[in-house]
């Protein structure tokens, strides 16, 4: 089998959600969505969904877990999923790595890697 069969493509936007935020008090909130393509010619579900939030100061949040936003997307070749989460970091800019599980039709498992992207309040980037 062609590793084309299982092609897994993934888009981030990210907000800062002000209206949730406390700066003064570490708390920054930031909200992000997700729209996932499947590239490849099998149908495959995402399974599981694990995360690597790191803030500024270096501290690292783990985050597993089964699906995303309680789903296990289903999708055909051809056909996207999209979601919006969200997340807080004590600093006011940090990023998220990560990767979905996922199993094909065939009964092959597969990882679909995110790539980091950042999580930025605005303003705090030069």
């Amino acid at each position: 089998m062609s590793e084309d069969n299982y092609k897994i493509q993934v888009e981030v936007k990210t907000l800062y959600v002000e209206e949730q935020s406390l700066p003064d008090q570490d708390h920054y909130v930031f909200a992000y969505t997700i729209t996932i393509y499947n590239d490849g010619s099998v149908p495959a579900r995402l399974l599981n969904r694990h995360w690597v939030i790191t803030d500024a100061n270096n501290k690292i949040q783990e985050v597993k877990g089964v699906g995303v936003v309680g789903e296990q997307p289903y999708l055909k070749p051809g056909e996207h999923y999209r979601y919006t989460s969200g997340t807080m970091l004590e600093t006011p800019v940090g990023t998220m790595s990560g990767s979905y599980q996922m199993i094909a039709d065939d009964g092959v498992e597969f990882d679909a890697n995110i790539p980091s992207f950042t999580l930025s309040m605005p303003r705090t980037l030069h």
